[in-house]
């Protein structure tokens, strides 16, 4: 998960093996068929959280995994118990951003932060920095890895969006807005894409149990003086029929089933996974 800090940039010094093994953690049964073999991907935001879900599950699949993330100790021991290649880079500087491969099949846009304020007394640093990771930093991925798809005539880009690429909610204008901005970013791949056999989609959860996630609960549990149970239930999964967090795990297999034999037809969309949230 994407946190501010120094930038470092360049990959981590490893030999990747020319085959991928599967995580020895073991993924689901469900990508055991190894349905990316050969393929190689790109997850940003890749050292914990959905970005680490979907690198071990791509990996599992067959894939050899670029694991993109700031956290150089998290990245380079993921990417060594999956056989990947770890990139130390901060995706809020574009320099660094344009050093990552471009040769790749898969592109997994999911690195991100939040910050909650009211609009009037957001900072308008913090704003730029979001907009920078989470709108940017995939402009610029996917500017550099389409040409590699189009020549080889197949592809698929998966943008980590949100409920709220879909639906607003207050004191988190950057988020909110650098979301639906990937959405439309997203939509207008896809009709670029599509002659050359590439697809892109979003997929938007609601709050998924993750690093960023629990520390919102924590925060908001010390703010509102109520127990983190309450903030789960009450405050984050008010607007949910399905009243719990969503696992990571939900998240990558929804990624790999995107990036499987059976979707060359889905692009262009936004795979809600919000535990009803939007029917309302």
């Amino acid at each position: 998960m994407e946190t501010p800090q120094s930038p470092e940039h360049g990959p981590a010094p490893q030999a990747a093996p020319p085959t991928v093994p599967p995580p020895a953690a073991g993924p689901s049964p469900s990508t055991a068929d190894r349905l990316l073999a050969g393929r190689t991907a790109l997850v940003t935001g890749a050292a914990s959280g959905i970005g680490r879900a979907c690198a071990q599950v791509l990996a599992a699949a067959g894939a050899h995994v670029h694991v993109v993330d700031k956290a150089a100790g998290a990245a380079k021991s993921l990417a060594e118990a999956i056989g990947g290649t770890a990139w130390v880079v901060d995706l809020s500087v574009p320099d660094a951003v344009d050093t990552l491969p471009a040769d790749v099949d898969v592109v997994v846009n999911n690195a991100g932060l939040q910050h909650v304020a009211p609009v009037h007394e957001f900072p308008p640093d913090r704003f730029a920095l979001i907009q920078r990771v989470m709108v940017e930093a995939p402009f610029r991925i996917l500017r550099r890895t389409l040409p590699g798809m189009y020549e080889r005539g197949w592809g698929r880009v998966v943008n980590i969006s949100s409920v709220h690429g879909l639906r607003a909610s207050p004191y988190k204008s950057a988020y909110v807005m650098a979301k639906h901005a990937l959405e439309g970013l997203s939509k207008v791949v896809a009709l670029e894409a599509a002659e050359h056999g590439v697809t892109s989609n979003c997929v938007s959860p609601g709050y998924v149990r993750t690093p960023l996630v629990e520390n919102q609960i924590a925060d908001q549990a010390r703010t509102h003086g109520i127990s983190e149970e309450e903030v789960v239930g009450r405050v984050m999964l008010e607007r949910s029929a399905i009243k719990r967090l969503i696992e990571p795990d939900d998240v990558a297999e929804a990624v790999l089933w995107l990036c499987g034999p059976r979707t060359a037809h889905i692009t262009g969309t936004s795979l809600s996974m919000d535990g009803g949230w939007t029917a309302n």
